[in-house]
């Protein structure tokens, strides 16, 4: 017998069961149910909806529920339906009858609501926190490599000359705007959509204000029909999840390429890497690859669930249950991505000579040469094409330009003298670009150090938040409830 049944004559098709149920994948969030219940009994005993006799029962029932599913000992069952019916059947067969009263003053809306904002308010946090590690390998890989001059590309064709510790700082940067984009999210995922009801509220006097102090949620939502509708929260992390994942895309491809045989600039650790079934020699930078591959999913994700909500009227619909598993995905593929990003950075060999002959062995010092023919008083679009006709000479004379003599230099300009050669040194050219955000040592260093500072920030606030929302830190809800009885 359905929970729900009585309105019904007919027990429901099988083939509607399970096409309907949602247990296969939202039993992930039991615990978020179970915390959810706990807060919300203790509020109808607090409020004098419940006796306190029938809360402490319906406590002491729902922790015995907990344990019996650790140890595996509560199937989940698709008669069920979903995570919420289960664990109230479980509850029911555990205590009796009144079991049933847990669902006094809330609907499945705003208890489904209410779980996903628990779930996914630790799993940004999670999600932040290692950003953060993956941002400090990079960080360290980069400090030890403040000397270290590769090509700096565009159209992937090289260009000027970089530091590759200012190279690894750019996706520094780039993970610094997706932990800044998360942070701000989580503060609208913190907001308590229970006691919304199905959608316009409960004709019990609740007080919803107590329930957030118990869950740690740091606001309430205002209107309980768009309480059980909004599913903006997910849209916007797997929005945040979509750029990480691009910049992690990149990241990778970048790996890729500097791992060849063609750019050989990095060698990644074994530990890393597979191998061919056939080809003997081959060491692949799979993990790498796979997760340049998932950045697709994750993208499919953000577009699934905004292609879902596009059309629904209010308030809740069952088209919502597809929120769900798209959004479970996504927290297990960034997840993975970041946990394998960070060793590997840390244990990657990077090929320091190998870096420096091709940056020596190029025209990337070409705008430096211009630049030295501008600081002689001579307009820009002059030096460009005197640069671009001693370009075009080295090619055909299979020279580079710190090969030419003087005389050959002073045949496309007379005003270079003997000074062009320190100003086309590798570590000038480098060093050259001494502005904020350039490529100079000094200027890595800085930016080293500001991020460094950004990070501090950051833990802070982990630290302040992070502890007081992990499910397992709530799911003893015991001395909040204890006081609210």
């Amino acid at each position: 017998m359905k929970l729900w049944g009585g309105r019904f004559t007919k027990p429901t098709n099988q083939l509607v069961e399970e096409y309907t149920a949602s247990i296969s994948f939202d039993q992930k969030m039991w615990r978020q149910d179970i915390v959810g219940s706990l807060a919300h009994v203790a509020m109808l005993g607090k409020c004098g909806i419940l006796p306190m006799e029938e809360v402490r029962q319906i406590i002491a029932g729902l922790k015995k529920v907990k344990e019996k599913i650790e140890h595996g000992q509560a199937p989940f069952l698709v008669a069920h339906e979903d995570v919420h019916m289960n664990i109230e059947k479980m509850l029911i067969e555990e205590i009796g009858p009144v079991g049933g009263k847990l669902h006094t003053g809330r609907s499945r809306n705003d208890q489904v609501a209410l779980d996903m904002h628990l779930f996914l308010r630790e799993k940004l946090m999670e999600i932040i926190q290692l950003a953060m590690y993956l941002q400090e390998a990079m960080i360290e890989q980069a400090n030890q490599h403040l000397d270290t001059v590769m090509p700096g590309y565009t159209h992937l064709q090289r260009a000027q000359p970089v530091l590759f510790g200012y190279h690894l700082m750019a996706y520094v940067s780039m993970l610094q705007r997706d932990i800044e984009r998360m942070t701000e999210t989580w503060r609208r995922v913190n907001v308590l959509p229970l006691g919304a009801g199905a959608l316009a509220g409960t004709t019990f006097p609740i007080d919803r204000a107590f329930v957030a102090e118990l869950l740690q949620f740091d606001g309430i939502y205002q209107n309980s029909m768009d309480a059980v509708s909004d599913r903006d929260f997910i849209v916007e992390f797997l929005a945040d999840a979509s750029l990480l994942m691009a910049h992690l895309s990149r990241l990778c491809e970048e790996l890729v390429i500097w791992s060849s045989q063609e750019f050989s600039f990095v060698e990644l650790d074994d530990a890393f890497c597979t191998g061919s079934s056939i080809m003997p020699q081959k060491k692949n930078p799979d993990v790498a690859e796979l997760v340049r591959g998932k950045t697709g999913r994750v993208y499919g994700n953000l577009v699934g669930l905004l292609t879902v909500l596009k059309g629904l009227p209010m308030a809740y619909n069952k088209d919502m249950q597809e929120d769900k598993e798209g959004m479970f995905d996504t927290v297990t593929t960034i997840h993975g991505a970041l946990a394998l990003l960070t060793p590997m950075i840390q244990t990657m060999q990077v090929r320091t000579e190998r870096m420096r002959q091709a940056v020596t062995n190029d025209f990337s010092n070409a705008t430096d040469l211009a630049d030295y023919l501008v600081r002689k008083d001579m307009p820009f679009r002059q030096a460009h094409e005197v640069v671009g006709r001693a370009v075009l000479y080295c090619i055909e004379q299979q020279k580079y330009l710190l090969d030419l003599s003087v005389e050959e230099f002073q045949s496309f300009s007379e005003v270079i003298g003997e000074d062009v050669y320190e100003a086309l040194a590798v570590e000038t050219v480098v060093n050259a670009r001494n502005v904020l955000g350039g490529t100079a040592r000094n200027q890595v260093e800085q930016q080293i150090e500001w991020y460094r500072s950004k990070l501090v920030d950051t833990h802070a606030w982990v630290d302040t938040n992070s502890q007081k929302v992990m499910i397992e830190a709530l799911i003893d809800i015991g001395a909040p409830v204890q006081r609210a009885l």
